[in-house]
């Protein structure tokens, strides 16, 4: 057996060959539902498998395919999530799952070759509670193609261990991640109440706990990003109402990283608003060079989206590069926008609506 990492506390080791579950919340999925369970049930993994889908109420396709795989493989075991919550449908899937190590898979992705098998070595060599990697997102339209290179991008999603780390280490929170049932239950799995962050929130309770979270670079899932302008935004502004509610409940245990995307709205908000009043107003020269100072911020963001846009991180065409630099602030100001309601209202029912029109869908 190998020797645990320094620091912290370890997680139990069960036997290699006792067995993996892979956990999937799913809804409004049919396009991508049938290469995420084949990329799971692919994996090569020493002992029995199986994958429990928590089915939310689709309005296309999506069930019938559920039910189709399940029909045609023991492995797939089927579970109801009438409201479509992805903590309350990771927790029904749990619970109607039976192996010791459990992989949480999401329908948008697509586990890469030897991924499981090399989870299991790093939860066995570092005792960790929960090890995830890198998020290697991926497009097929241009739109989607510019979404992915702002997730592969430091600018894009603030350089996140995940979005691009190298270095192997104790982390703050895993990516999807492979863990420990036993960790698990003793923290009490996920919390029902937090809709989107739940990832984060859990990780935070297994650190509390004493267990490792850790980085394996080595590790890389195909993430597919939303398909259109209106649902990223939608999806973002979710996801910062809900930080927002995480900041209102941890406080500074959130790291700096989150604060940016708030700090830009707050300085579009003052660069506008100074740029309207010295438009409207004949100011004195001084008055008016002071307020300029306001533009300082924008004007060094907008550099910024203009350097990666034209830099190897935009794209190969003029069209791959105008969509990266209209990508990158709808990402910040839906999420920095969503932030601030989230910190000063709180979350309370804030859902994804990105997945169906009309509807609260709370799945990523």
């Amino acid at each position: 057996m190998p020797l645990p990492t320094p620091g912290g506390r370890d997680a139990p080791v069960p036997p290699d060959d006792a067995g993996v579950s892979f956990v999937m919340p799913v809804l409004n999925e049919e396009r991508y539902l049938r290469h995420a369970v084949a990329s799971a049930l692919a994996q090569d993994v020493p002992g029995p498998v199986e994958i429990v889908l928590a089915l939310g109420p689709s309005t296309d396709g999506t069930t019938s395919i559920a039910r189709e795989l399940a029909d045609g493989d023991p492995r797939i075991v089927l579970v109801d999530n009438p409201d479509a919550d992805i903590p309350v449908g990771l927790n029904l899937a749990l619970a109607a799952s039976r192996y010791p190590t459990v992989v949480r898979v999401d329908a948008h992705s697509e586990l890469s070759p030897g991924y499981t098998r090399r989870a299991l070595a790093t939860l066995a060599r570092t005792r960790a509670a929960n090890v995830g990697g890198v998020m290697r997102a991926d497009g097929r339209s241009p739109f989607q193609r510019a979404v992915a290179r702002a997730y592969n991008s430091r600018a894009g999603l603030g350089g996140g261990a995940y979005h691009g780390g190298a270095v192997e280490g104790p982390a703050e929170s895993a990516y999807l991640g492979v863990m420990r049932r036993a960790a698990l239950d003793e923290v009490g799995g996920f919390d029902p109440s937090i809709r989107r962050g739940e990832d984060w929130e859990l990780n935070l309770r297994l650190r509390r706990a004493g267990y490792r979270v850790w980085f394996d670079p080595a590790l890389s899932v195909v993430y597919w990003p939303r398909e259109s302008w209106t649902r990223l935004v939608r999806q973002f502004r979710a996801t910062g109402a809900w930080r927002g509610e995480l900041v209102r409940r941890y406080g500074r245990r959130n790291s700096l990283r989150f604060f940016a995307p708030p700090a830009l709205v707050v300085a579009v908000v003052l660069s506008t608003t100074a740029g309207l009043w010295q438009t409207a107003r004949r100011t004195r020269r001084r008055r008016s060079a002071v307020a300029s100072v306001l533009h300082l911020p924008v004007a060094a963001y907008a550099l910024l989206v203009a350097v990666v846009s034209l830099g190897r991180g935009g794209g190969r065409g003029w069209r791959d590069r105008a969509w990266t630099a209209a990508v990158l602030p709808s990402m910040h100001l839906s999420w920095g926008s969503g932030f601030l309601w989230g910190v000063a209202r709180g979350a309370h029912d804030t859902v994804d609506t990105s997945r169906l029109e009309g509807r609260n869908t709370p799945l990523p």
